[in-house]
């Protein structure tokens, strides 16, 4: 085969697409391999995070101790060498939870069984030795002993914590509540009996403590009640690590929040974010349908009508501060106050619905995707031929008959992709919900068993100012930073799960109407 021929004594390319397939190709490839490696840097940031790593005593060459995990390498100042970060916690001991130290200052590295990795409520992590565990009654125990109790009354401990977060949410909760709105005495006393076994449970958990002792000497006491987990990593096998990461992976997804944003889980900020892009879907799917009907199939096609394109086109390109900055004015000041003003007065000067909440952040978000869906959907419109609105009419069917049982199904593909779009923006906005509804703390998320059940006007959290906040706002980013990218890698898997459920109905529905199947 002749890859070139000669035509008037000069070579030439053979026909065909020439250099600008290539020239696509390499895009497509260069795009696909660069999301190749964020996925990979999520995925390993961020998973890695959960797995139960060794932990290092380090021996110093002047004989100081640490003992920590190894984060990173860098080289020093100036290029003479290099040093490596160790995450050594013992806040409140030491003041800080990292340490540098140079390659080259290193004796020794050993990684003992007994080391202990406390995770507690309050000043990070601990890392050192268990010394011995004092319960409220009975004798002091130490060694093996104290660490098969401390594992027993641990398991005792977040069941009790259960069993008091579930009173809060189930009972106290809807009971003050309904105190609120009715005043009942006998909800009075409902709540004072779940107040009362909610401080009996709190006085069980205080009373035990632990004796603790860092590598370089020092003692600690610290109460039980605060710690959450314990584990000896540098003694457990890969199959009880694999477990251990389960374990806090599930607990990530599962738990709120706490310790600023640093530590514990994302749920309620999963709920807040698939509750709201729902929200936002069923609000702008009609009226940008409705919209792009109009424009396509009823409006006149003059002037006025391309002016109004053009402006639905340009509206798509507004900075989302932008709508964030209306919704505030429009929705929550002003429809929002006026609510208040006619139906909540009682409750004032506190909002209910003059505040940001969940209904205005999906109104605003739904405004801020319209333009997408109106464009997306005009599209299908215009790409359905002449003659399937000319056969439908001339079988008799009405203009209205026309579109609602031949034109809108067929154009339902183009919808779905323009609802695609609008949730692929919607999850990921974060500058327009920081100004109508988004919180750094909701750990109640705004669905539960009292009625309306669903509650438009509370505040909720999401995924993307959850990292927003973690990454600017923390007091250690160095620390929040796994959890950072672990909560990335998240949004982009709910985003992708919302994805792929319209793709999955809107090939169903290409498949049904094989007309527009080229489409």
């Amino acid at each position: 085969m002749r890859w070139w021929r000669r035509e008037s004594g000069r070579a030439r390319l053979p026909r065909g697409e020439g250099p600008w397939a290539w020239l696509s190709a390499g895009s497509v490839s260069l795009s696909l391999l660069l999301l190749a490696l964020l996925l990979g840097l999520l995925v390993s940031r961020g998973l890695g995070h959960f797995w139960s790593a060794d932990v290092a005593l380090v021996t110093l060459q002047d004989g100081r101790q640490l003992a920590g995990r190894a984060v990173r390498e860098a080289p020093l100042p100036g290029g003479s060498g290099r040093e490596r970060l160790y995450r050594t916690g013992n806040r409140d001991l030491d003041g800080a939870i990292w340490d540098w130290v140079a390659l080259t200052a290193i004796r020794d590295v050993d990684y003992p069984q007994e080391l202990v990795v406390l995770e507690r409520r309050r000043w990070s992590e601990f890392i050192g030795r268990l010394v011995a565990l004092a319960p409220e009654a009975g004798p002091r125990l130490e060694g093996e002993a104290a660490w098969s109790a401390l594992e027993e009354r641990l398991l005792e401990l977040e069941a009790r914590r259960e069993a008091i977060r579930e009173l809060r949410e189930q009972t106290i909760l809807p009971l003050v509540r309904r105190l609120e709105r009715e005043g009942e005495s006998e909800a009075t006393q409902a709540l004072a009996m779940a107040e009362a076994r909610v401080a009996e449970l709190r006085a069980s958990l205080a009373g035990a403590s632990l004796v603790l002792e860092s590598v370089s000497g020092k003692r600690l006491i610290q109460p039980l009640e605060e710690v959450v987990r314990a584990r000896r990593p540098n003694a457990m096998t890969a199959f009880d690590k694999l477990v251990a990461w389960g374990q806090d992976v599930w607990r990530f997804l599962s738990e709120g929040p706490r310790a600023a944003n640093t530590a514990g889980g994302v749920w309620p900020a999963i709920f807040g974010t698939i509750l709201m892009v729902m929200l936002m879907s069923l609000l702008v799917t009609p009226f940008g349908v409705l919209a792009a009907v109009y424009l396509n199939e009823v409006a006149h096609q003059g002037r006025l009508t391309r002016l109004v394109r053009i402006g639905v086109r340009n509206l798509a390109g507004v900075p989302s501060i932008v709508y964030g900055v209306f919704g505030l004015g429009v929705f929550v000041y002003g429809i929002g106050g006026r609510l208040d003003s006619w139906f909540f007065e009682a409750s004032l000067p506190s909002p209910t619905f003059g505040t940001g909440g969940l209904l205005w952040a999906s109104l605003t978000l739904a405004l801020l995707t319209l333009p997408v869906v109106i464009v997306a959907t005009e599209e299908g419109l215009a790409r359905i031929p002449h003659r399937q609105r000319e056969g439908a009419l001339a079988l008799g069917a009405t203009r209205l008959e026309m579109l609602t049982r031949v034109v809108l199904p067929m154009a339902t593909p183009a919808m779905l992709t323009g609802v695609i779009l609008a949730v692929a923006r919607a999850a990921g906005e974060v500058a327009p919900l920081m100004l109508v509804g988004v919180a750094k703390l909701a750990p109640q998320v705004p669905v539960d068993g009292d009625f309306p059940f669903l509650h438009l006007e509370r505040k909720f959290m999401h995924l993307g100012y959850h990292i927003f906040d973690a990454a600017f706002h923390g007091g250690d980013v160095q620390a929040a930073m796994p959890l950072i990218y672990a909560t990335a890698l998240l949004l982009v898997l709910v985003i992708l799960m919302l994805n792929l459920t319209a793709i999955f109905l809107r090939h169903h529905l290409r498949s049904r109407h094989g007309t527009l199947s080229s489409y």
